[in-house]
């Protein structure tokens, strides 16, 4: 009459898993590649509550945003770097929010960007760490991307600004002739 043997289930590198009659369990699944919620931006919890004074306007030549204050009197101290924030979203339409959010400020801002520079030194650094996924989903560079905001703060920002830049970042090279 054979004998029966029951296999015993044994965590790897115990007692257990070097008796005779066991067999080592695989050690469970670490979850590398499953979806992870991101945490919510500051731009977002604004964004849901109603405090931008903007608006998604639809037309054939695509999206823009529609101001419901003129940019020229927003309060750049506190939008632009909320706005800076708001780019690590990748949801529309956060994303599309931030982003042309900032162009818009940028492009309108003149000589109040300045004075915000230092206060958007931090939103860049922390959402320019994902630079793998925007090179090879979004075929950008985040290191071009940053380059350019550095020189669009440089063009717009009035005469002081590539001192504050230069200061905060400085390997960064002027893009002015001068």
């Amino acid at each position: 009459m054979p004998r029966y043997r029951k296999e015993l289930q044994a965590q790897a590198f115990t007692v257990k898993a070097t008796m005779k009659n066991s067999v080592v369990a695989a050690p469970p699944s670490a979850g590398a590649f499953r979806e992870r919620p991101t945490k919510p931006t500051t731009f977002r919890k604004f964004y849901e509550r109603g405090d931008f004074p903007m608006a998604l306007q639809h037309s054939s030549k695509g999206n823009r945003i529609a101001w419901k204050v003129e940019i020229e009197k927003l309060d750049y101290h506190h939008y632009l770097p909320l706005f800076f924030d708001g780019l690590c979203e990748t949801v529309h339409p956060y994303e599309f929010f931030a982003r042309q959010g900032i162009h818009d400020m940028l492009e309108h801002g003149g000589p109040k960007i300045q004075p915000v520079i230092p206060q958007l030194i931090i939103p860049i650094k922390i959402n320019s760490g994902d630079g793998i996924v925007y090179s090879q989903q979004k075929r950008e560079n985040v290191g071009d991307l940053i380059q350019e905001t550095l020189e669009m703060f440089e063009r717009y920002g009035g005469e002081d600004a590539f001192i504050y830049i230069k200061y905060m970042v400085p390997t960064y090279e002027s893009c002015m002739i001068t």
